[in-house]
């Protein structure tokens, strides 16, 4: 990893370490666990369009499934929580994998919604098979133990998110910096040149889709466990759109910018809860000016201003 992305590591880390100093109750401690989690999700997803420049309208789907993976083992067949959401993680892989190969082959709006039929798909199936999900109604999602450890309470469950997003962002990172990351830059600015100099574009649009699935696989089995209930409006549409928004707010191809959009548009609404019946105009007005005077998103376009030689 190059040094001048270690520096806003650390800082991440820091950041991470002296939050809970603020948060002074459990309110804002859930507040921080959850744009943790979309944190989590958006930087395997910004791999996906960021660096390879393939559209995901569906990527929710697969955070569905694994919540429900870990709902369904654990509280209805008795698995271990950690067994449970290694199954589901291997499971949305597979998925990934299987229908990566057809659907990446397209491009634009084409590729677009081929990903939207495939989430669409995926929350149906979580509403209407009720006898395994509960339905629109949802269920319930025991508690994560591991070893006799019991993650209980927010403080506890605040340290894990934290200790998975910086874990998440040094492998981003890391990706990025390896020839794996330059492949996926050379498919995202021109693939026809990219496959002429012999990288193997379609298994890296592959790899990255499959990985960022199991990303937001493993963060919904574990967002379940943290809520202690689950219901398939985690996997709708406009869940999905979410993190796209989150995604490109914060900076397309800017690992850092996909968890500075995640934190910003999580937290964003709870602080515009004034504005009462105005709060989702506002909202569309801040992401609408944003997107105008800062086309290239929050942290890449802060960022040049600062060191304008640097990215991030």
């Amino acid at each position: 990893m190059s040094s001048h992305r270690l520096a806003p590591l650390a800082v991440l880390a820091v950041v991470a370490a002296l939050l809970p100093l603020a948060l002074t109750n459990n309110f804002l401690l859930n507040i921080a666990i959850v744009a943790g989690f979309n944190a989590i999700v958006c930087v395997g997803l910004n791999l996906l369009i960021g660096f390879a420049g393939q559209i995901s309208l569906g990527h929710a789907g697969f955070f569905g499934l694994g919540a429900y993976a870990s709902a369904v083992l654990v509280s209805s067949h008795g698995w271990p929580p950690l067994a449970a959401l290694l199954a589901g993680a291997a499971a949305v892989g597979l998925l990934a994998f299987a229908v990566a190969k057809p659907i990446l082959r397209l491009k634009g709006h084409y590729l677009a919604m081929a990903t939207l039929g495939i989430g669409i798909i995926i929350s149906i199936v979580l509403k209407t098979e009720t006898r395994i999900t509960g339905g629109p109604d949802g269920m319930p999602v025991d508690s994560f133990a591991v070893l006799g450890f019991q993650a209980y309470g927010e403080k506890v469950w605040y340290w894990i998110v934290a200790a998975l997003l910086i874990l998440a962002v040094w492998g981003a990172l890391n990706l990025v910096d390896s020839p794996a990351g330059r492949a996926l830059r050379a498919v995202h600015g021109a693939e026809v040149a990219a496959e002429t100099l012999g990288v193997d574009t379609a298994g890296y649009k592959v790899m990255v889709f499959v990985l960022s699935a199991v990303m937001a696989s493993v963060t919904g089995s574990l967002s379940a466990h943290y809520l202690g209930f689950i219901t398939p409006s985690a996997s709708d549409f406009f869940r999905s759109i979410e993190l796209v928004t989150m995604v490109v707010f914060g900076g397309m191809a800017s690992t850092f910018g996909a968890v500075v959009g995640a934190v910003v548009l999580t937290v964003l609404p709870q602080l515009l809860t004034s504005f009462h019946d105005y709060e989702a105009m506002v909202l569309g007005a801040i992401l609408m000016l944003t997107m105008v005077f800062m086309p290239r998103g929050l942290v890449p376009t802060l960022s040049a201003l600062i060191a304008p030689r640097r990215r991030v």
